[in-house]
């Protein structure tokens, strides 16, 4: 099991986090395609994970993939790690944060959108917290 730099019991992340974000980012639950508030988001500025705060992700990587999810082409260095998934009878890479071990999506590979990694990162909105890029200073 990999230990993280922020570790909490589950019944301190429970009570810090919302029903929704508990299931996905401490259990590896998935949102509904289409319900996620970042999915068509395109404000500037830097995607937090929900659970400690960590940046993840900049604006200037987001695209709109039309998969229901918010995309993006690459995470902020170190951010973000890798793991792979076999549930579902199939094998996918799982993002997680790096810092607390939030479950954060997926990353799918070789779709040929028009982006620097032919990546695309696919990421539960209520993983994300937004910053607008004018609060950025405050951190």
């Amino acid at each position: 099991m990999t230990s993280f730099p922020v570790e909490k019991p589950e019944s301190e992340w429970q009570a810090q986090l919302s029903a929704e974000q508990f299931r996905v980012l401490r259990q590896k639950g998935t949102e509904r395609a289409g319900t996620g508030e970042y999915n068509k988001h395109d404000e500037k500025g830097i995607y937090r994970c929900a659970g400690c705060d960590t940046p993840l992700f900049s604006s200037d990587t987001k695209f709109n993939s039309g998969c229901g999810w918010p995309a993006f082409f690459d995470a902020l260095p170190g951010a973000v790690l890798r793991n792979e998934d076999t549930t579902f009878g199939m094998t996918r890479i799982e993002i997680v944060c790096a810092k607390c071990g939030g479950h954060l999506g997926h990353v799918f590979k070789g779709e040929k959108f028009p982006t620097p990694t032919d990546e695309r990162h696919c990421v539960n909105s209520v993983s994300l917290r937004f910053e607008p890029e004018a609060d950025k200073a405050k951190h």
